[in-house]
């Protein structure tokens, strides 16, 4: 099963709605908040989980500095809301698309998939 860690940037109540519906998916804010991008893609490989994020620094970092993940999803729509970000995270997961050790890019209307090594 695909375990998730959201960054701060999404909504906890994104984080609740996948998670009635038995997706795998914790924030980092149950660690610490605040943490650097760094520390959330140590945190993310060391419990072994993909990063959700808004946050597009990710994919500059895991290919610019050749840092090891699980995985980046990284979200590039405009969330109308909390609903809609969950709906997409589920699509994604549904896709049955390969995502571990990927950036995968989720826009509104296709997804992208890089390999991350």
């Amino acid at each position: 099963m695909t375990q998730l860690l959201a960054d701060e940037n999404i909504p906890s109540e994104t984080v609740k709605l996948p998670k009635r519906q038995g997706i795998d998916i914790i924030s980092v804010t149950e660690f610490a908040y605040g943490l650097s991008d760094r520390k959330i893609l140590e945190l993310g490989k060391t419990k072994e989980r993909i990063i959700v994020t808004f946050d597009k620094d990710f994919g500059q970092i895991i290919f610019k500095e050749k840092i090891k993940t699980k995985g980046v999803i990284l979200l590039r729509f405009i969330p109308k809301s909390p609903q809609q970000i969950s709906k997409r995270i589920q699509q994604l997961l549904s896709a049955k698309i390969k995502i571990e050790n990927c950036l995968v890019v989720v826009k509104k209307d296709r997804i992208k998939v890089t390999p991350a090594r």
